[in-house]
């Protein structure tokens, strides 16, 4: 079981993960030896995840959800395996963990009296600055 908060627990059951060949440069194991993971989490299977969490989830994980609700990590950043499988399961605990916490609302305010008041003298200066600049015109006599 691996916690992620106080109300939620995944199973390693849930968690899918398979190797393949990492791109980029890599030495002489490149093209021969699977190091990168490819970590899969079905989001609407889970049975520990609020709906709420569920669907901030998806939200914040954009185009690495599938239409069918998975969640697809990859984590090649490492040369070993075991390194990049807990990176992958990192960066799953950490997405869970951001959309368990819950948006706060924005509530909306107003500038207050002294805001609007320098407001109104920045634009009466540059106003006078910009008059001061313009060319002077004689004077007809």
């Amino acid at each position: 079981m691996i916690k992620v908060t106080r109300e939620i627990v995944l199973d390693e059951r849930e968690i899918e993960e398979h190797f393949i060949r990492a791109r980029g440069p890599g030495g002489q194991n490149v093209n021969k030896v699977a190091t990168a993971v490819q970590l899969r989490f079905n989001i609407d299977a889970c049975p520990t995840l609020a709906e709420g969490v569920r669907r901030r989830l998806k939200t914040l994980a954009g185009r690495r959800v599938t239409n069918e609700g998975v969640l697809i990590l990859t984590a090649e950043r490492f040369r070993t395996r075991e390194r990049n499988r807990d990176d992958a399961l990192a960066r799953l605990i950490e997405l869970i963990r951001r959309a368990a916490t819950p948006v706060k609302p924005r509530r909306p305010t107003r500038p207050t009296a002294g805001a609007r008041q320098r407001r109104r003298q920045g634009k009466t200066a540059a106003s006078r600055m910009k008059r001061l600049r313009r060319a002077v015109m004689d004077e007809p006599d």
